[in-house]
């Protein structure tokens, strides 16, 4: 499993909802490229969903991850994220629509669970 870092590419189940990254940590690196860890991709803002109509709401916001965080790698205290992140999104139906790693921005480092 690969880290993720600030040029990952998460979207939301719908493909063309893209996750807005935003790393809260700035001394790990990959290649001049901070790493992201816990957290970073909960409550960021989702742009693109075309998942829309009149009682269809897009998926704007990611929620709490529910699997994808290292078990081994952590910075500053808390775990890298792998490119098996995933969670849910505010989009409707409620508590289906789930956002994933489409890119983890990276080729070289690896992580463990």
């Amino acid at each position: 499993m690969l880290l993720l870092t600030n040029d990952a590419a998460l979207v939301c189940m719908h493909v063309m909802g893209k996750v807005e990254n935003k790393p809260s940590q700035s001394f790990v690196t990959i290649a001049g490229v901070r790493v992201l860890v816990e957290n970073d991709p909960e409550g960021r803002t989702i742009g693109g969903c075309p998942n829309v109509g009149a009682v269809i709401k897009p998926c704007t916001t990611t929620l709490k991850v529910s699997d994808g965080y290292s078990g081994l790698v952590r910075i500053g205290g808390r775990r890298a994220c792998l490119d098996t992140v995933t969670g849910l999104t505010d989009g409707t139906p409620p508590g289906v629509v789930k956002y994933r790693v489409a890119s983890p921005g990276q080729k070289f480092v690896r992580g463990s669970r």
